[in-house]
């Protein structure tokens, strides 16, 4: 088990030392269930209460939470806690890697481009004209296709699909039985029989991108499907064929994007959220979850849809009241013309 001195992990997060410095730690844990060799957080004013009650071995801490601990408390105080925390947790993460060193079991095609250090799972097949980076990860039972290419550090989990020509960035993640290139949804109908386009595109994906495990991202019917760099996607989520996700957007769980969709920056999707094709989202949107998007968004803002869960009898007066909604509509009309009549005589 690794173990790191306070002193250690103040300098990773450039925050201020008070107590111990040399004080030995061996993980993170919630600020309640920290014991005397762990270091915790407080990212939330609302939990100030407990500062005092942690038995953590010391907190992280911003300047106004300070007076809340206990004098004889280890503190490491920084500007913004939840980023010191997310920094120390890359920097004491202890997960194993997907591989290590090039399996026996392998298949890899003679022609494969390998760059330093690279690292292959039992029984993953890597296909002829494929150009792999330095210190890349290819995660046992992987697929990669014909000349795809895969940039530095960039680190496959188990059983990830790669199609043929994808091109990913470097510093990438993928995790478990994601498909990246598979065909798009692409059929013309010649009198009820389903005609297949072939999908000539591909994937691009740019650096430090996150792809969650069973997510589907589709190949281009004729361009390619773009995500852009520092973008990151949940678990169970289907990107269709030429869709455009720009740079350091966030996507939650079980999201649906129809083809031909662009989305720009910084934007945050909500989990089931589902989108239209053939239209754009603007930089900074936000779409809270099990959004239903069904026109373009223009504007930077928070946009909500779906029903919150109630009752079941509550629910059923609900749904009973949208169904009439439109005969209602029609009698406020009719009442807003006699009004007005009576008005203007």
């Amino acid at each position: 088990m690794n173990t790191f001195c306070l002193r250690q992990l103040a300098e990773q997060v450039e925050g201020s030392l008070r107590g111990d410095p040399d004080l030995m730690i061996i993980g993170i844990a919630p600020l309640d269930k920290a014991s005397l060799n762990q270091i915790t957080f407080i990212s939330n004013s609302k939990f100030r209460s407990q500062l005092k009650l942690s038995k953590a071995g010391a907190l992280i801490v911003s300047e106004s939470d300070v007076e809340y601990c206990l004098d004889s408390q280890n503190l490491i105080i920084v500007k913004n806690p939840y980023l010191a925390y997310a920094l120390l947790a890359q920097y004491m993460d202890s997960t194993p890697l997907p591989a290590k060193n090039i399996s026996s079991s392998a298949v890899i095609a003679e022609d494969v481009l390998f760059g330093t250090n690279v690292s292959i799972g039992p029984n993953a097949v890597i296909e002829s004209g494929v150009k792999l980076g330095n210190d890349v990860v290819i995660g046992a039972g992987c697929f990669i296709g014909k000349n795809t290419i895969i940039g530095d550090r960039t680190k496959l989990w188990a059983n990830v699909t790669i199609y043929h020509r994808v091109t990913i960035g470097s510093d990438c993640l993928i995790q478990s039985s994601a498909v990246i290139g598979g065909d798009g949804f692409g059929y013309a109908n010649d009198k009820g029989k389903w005609i297949k386009i072939p999908q000539t595109g591909s994937v691009i994906i740019g650096n430090s991108v996150e792809i969650g495990a069973c997510t589907c991202i589709d190949r281009g019917a004729l361009d390619s499907t773009i995500i852009e760099d520092n973008v990151i996607i949940d678990n169970l989520c289907q990107i269709a064929h030429n869709v455009h996700i720009g740079y350091g957007t966030a996507v939650a769980g079980g999201v649906i994007m129809a083809g031909s969709l662009t989305i720009g920056k910084f934007c945050q999707i909500g989990g089931a959220s589902v989108i239209n094709g053939h239209m754009e989202i603007c930089d900074g949107a936000v779409i809270t979850g099990m959004g239903m998007v069904m026109r373009p968004i223009t504007e930077k803002g928070i946009y909500s849809s779906g029903i919150p869960l109630q009752p079941n009898k509550e629910w059923r007066k609900t749904a009973a009241l949208t169904m009439n909604i439109d005969g209602m509509n029609k009698r406020l009309k009719e009442v807003e013309k006699q009004l007005a009549k009576k008005i203007n005589n």
